[in-house]
């Protein structure tokens, strides 16, 4: 079992480069960065970022 700190920002973070967006509200359902314009849906992007917080 791994345990990821609680205040990791799997949605804010691309999960292709990386980026940390400084605002994303919960309305918001698709993310899209602004720095390398990678878009998915929030949800799957968060479950990316921590499946490599773990690996």
């Amino acid at each position: 079992m791994v345990v990821v700190d609680r205040w990791f920002p799997s949605s804010k973070t691309c999960s292709n480069c990386r980026t940390i967006k400084e605002t994303l509200t919960l309305n918001e359902r698709v993310f899209h960065c602004d720095q390398c314009g990678f878009e998915c849906d929030r949800d799957l992007n968060a479950s990316i970022n921590l499946e490599k917080a773990i690996s």
